[in-house]
């Protein structure tokens, strides 16, 4: 079934109630997926937590931490057949405009060497490679990488 976009992805916050549904889009879309305790725990801490709905229909999630006049984008996650629509740079401006609205004045993600779909995405926005974590993700036989990235807001 292909996913068409209707609407422009709206964020709404992320509620408990939310988290079984979210978890299915992120198990879906990752071998090594946050769990039902990371949402729980996000929830409970108060980082800014987001269902991505276009039409109603939940097509995806993120998760960001505001420090001061610094966010940092923790999950950003959108269900596989809504990949590669557009829908992640849509998801990332409205991102991008919330941590701005919240005075943040950089945001500094991580994301996996092999993801090139989302470096390219994060290229594309303006995010810089400023440094590297090793080991930082779980991986098939070990562990990989972080490209730390960031934008000046």
């Amino acid at each position: 079934m292909s996913a068409v976009l209707h609407g422009a992805p709206v964020l709404e916050p992320m509620r408990p109630e939310d988290i079984d549904a979210v978890l299915a889009i992120e198990q879906s879309a990752y071998p090594f997926p946050w769990t039902r305790a990371n949402f729980a725990d996000a929830l409970a801490a108060g980082y800014l937590a987001f269902c991505c709905r276009s039409d109603g229909t939940l097509i995806g999630h993120a998760v960001m931490l505001l420090v001061l006049d610094e966010a940092h984008l923790l999950n950003l996650t959108l269900a596989p057949e809504w990949q590669g629509r557009g829908c992640g740079r849509q998801v990332m401006d409205r991102l991008l405009d919330e941590a701005r609205g919240r005075g943040a004045r950089r945001l500094f993600l991580e994301v996996r060497p092999s993801n090139a779909a989302a470096q390219a995405l994060y290229g594309r926005l303006g995010f810089a490679q400023i440094g590297r974590r090793r080991g930082y993700y779980p991986a098939d036989g070990g562990r990989e990488d972080a490209l730390v990235m960031a934008l000046d807001l």
